[in-house]
């Protein structure tokens, strides 16, 4: 960093399901002395990662040092949100030495970029970084754009055509305001698909980036903190579909929460998330599930057709033992009783 004083802030970047929580529970866990904080950005109502993440709190990273912005993108509510967060996690004693800010999988991170301008905090924070991360097996199947298939289709119809989907416009935002870019789930992918990936991420970055590939979130924290990259000073450098706009609108996508009692068979739940990815009607579905009989909560977390169960936790005396699942989809997919149907029955 250029001015010591200032406090480096780690932006954390990437698609739906991509592991930004599982990375960030890791570098909680090995932060090698630091003193974190996290700002956590969900996208929809019910807060999944921020009580994830807090139930990984340690001495250097104590629950109160977990801030959980939901329901709005910081960047687009950057005085109300993002400012008062940050200046709070600032006046706090002792002070974090490094903050990490966790953004939803829709958020476009340039916009987020720029607020670190505001008088308020320029001379007090710096970006230390921007790690954007993919998911190997997904980018490689092409799964960050809704169908890929009829988007080639149309333009070998029609060579005039050149628009890109919603999805791939995020994708492309993410990796153009990186500073290294983060391969997930690599044991899922194989070495095809890792080239694969790797091919696509190339093809798609506006200058050479450095490409980590990892497995459940697991990296040496002194590869992606430290990286004194002070982002806010070259925004230039890091084009966005979005370039020229004065705010940028989440209108493409949309969420509901999908809440309901105790359920009986796992396996039948993960049956019908399949089913419903299957239909290409939703893009992440992520939450919670009582199971009759068992003590300890059901974490859910899917990316299309591909979910993951684990029990996290006991059910805490305090709390009501029931289901509740976000759904995030494009907005002209998402049909709510549809969706309540196809997973409460």
């Amino acid at each position: 960093m250029s001015d010591l004083s200032k406090v480096p802030v780690t932006i954390v970047t990437g698609f739906l399901g991509a592991g930004k929580t599982t990375l960030i529970s890791h570098l909680i866990r090995n932060a090698g002395g630091r003193r974190l904080a996290v700002v956590v950005n969900e996208f929809g109502t019910l807060g999944v990662d921020g009580d994830i993440l807090k139930g990984c709190a340690i001495p250097d990273c104590p629950a109160e040092n977990i801030v959980e912005l939901a329901n709005g993108c910081i960047c687009c509510t950057v005085a109300d949100d993002f400012i008062p967060t940050v200046e709070t996690l600032l006046a706090m004693d002792p002070r974090p030495d490094h903050i990490l800010i966790e953004t939803s999988g829709l958020a476009l991170p340039k916009p987020l970029l720029k607020a670190f301008d505001w008088p308020a905090i320029r001379s007090r924070i710096t970006v230390d970084g921007v790690i954007t991360l993919a998911d190997a097996e997904a980018v490689a199947a092409g799964r960050f754009a809704p169908d890929l298939a009829a988007v080639d289709a149309q333009r070998a119809a029609d060579p005039s055509i050149d628009h890109e989907t919603p999805l791939s416009e995020v994708f492309e935002d993410q990796l153009a305001c990186a500073d290294m870019v983060l391969l997930t789930k690599c044991d899922l992918a194989g070495p095809a698909g890792i080239a694969a990936a790797r091919a696509v991420i190339a093809a798609e970055t506006p200058r050479s980036l450095p490409i980590v590939e990892l497995v459940d979130g697991i990296v040496d924290p002194r590869v992606v903190l430290g990286l004194g990259a002070a982002a806010e000073d070259d925004i230039a450098a890091r084009p966005s579909h979005h370039d020229g706009e004065d705010e940028h609108e989440h209108d493409d996508f949309d969420s509901i929460v999908v809440a309901w009692g105790e359920i009986t068979d796992p396996d039948d739940l993960a049956r019908r998330i399949e089913t419903l990815a299957a239909g290409g009607d939703v893009l992440r579905v992520k939450g919670y599930a009582a199971v009759a009989g068992k003590p300890m909560r059901l974490l859910v977390q899917a990316v299309g057709a591909r979910v993951r169960m684990q029990y996290d936790r006991p059910w805490r005396g305090d709390e009501t033992r029931g289901t509740q699942l976000v759904v995030i989809a494009e907005r002209d997919r998402l049909d709510p009783p549809t969706i309540r149907a196809a997973l409460a029955g």
